[in-house]
C-alpha cells in the first residue's frame, strides 16, 4: 500500500458513519474487516450487501445512488459523516464536489483489506 494510502486509513482507522439524515442513523465503522460493525466485513450488519442497514446494499436507503444521504448519489449535498473522536474529519461521497469527501469505493479499495 502506497505510504499516503496508509496513512489515510490510519487516520481514518475506527471512525464511524453518521447519516445527515433526521435520525443521524448510524451506518457502522471504518475498521478492520473482523469487528462486526466494520463497513468492511461482508457477513455483518454494516458490510454485508443485503442488509438494509449497509451502504453496499443497492436497494437500501443508503446504499442506493439516488437517496439523497446516500454515499453514492453523485449530486447529495448530505452524504454520511465520518466522525472520530466526536469530531466530524470528513465526508463518504461519491459527489466530487464535497470538500474532505471520500467515495465508498475508493475507501473499500484503499482501507477494506
Amino acid at each position: 500500500m502506497p505510504a499516503a494510502a496508509n496513512d489515510f486509513c490510519q487516520i481514518v482507522d475506527g471512525s464511524v458513519i453518521i447519516a445527515q439524515d433526521s435520525k443521524n442513523t448510524y451506518l457502522g465503522k471504518i475498521i478492520n474487516s473482523f469487528d462486526s460493525e466494520s463497513i468492511f466485513n461482508e457477513f455483518g450488519t454494516y458490510g454485508n450487501e443485503f442488509s438494509s442497514d449497509s451502504i453496499w446494499n443497492e436497494f437500501s436507503t443508503f446504499g442506493n445512488e439516488f437517496n439523497s444521504y446516500s454515499p453514492f448519489n453523485e449530486f447529495s449535498s448530505s452524504p454520511p459523516m465520518i466522525i472520530k473522536n466526536q469530531k466530524v474529519i470528513g465526508y463518504l461521497s461519491a459527489n466530487d464536489s464535497i470538500q474532505a469527501s471520500v467515495s465508498p469505493n475508493i475507501l473499500k479499495a484503499m482501507c477494506g483489506g
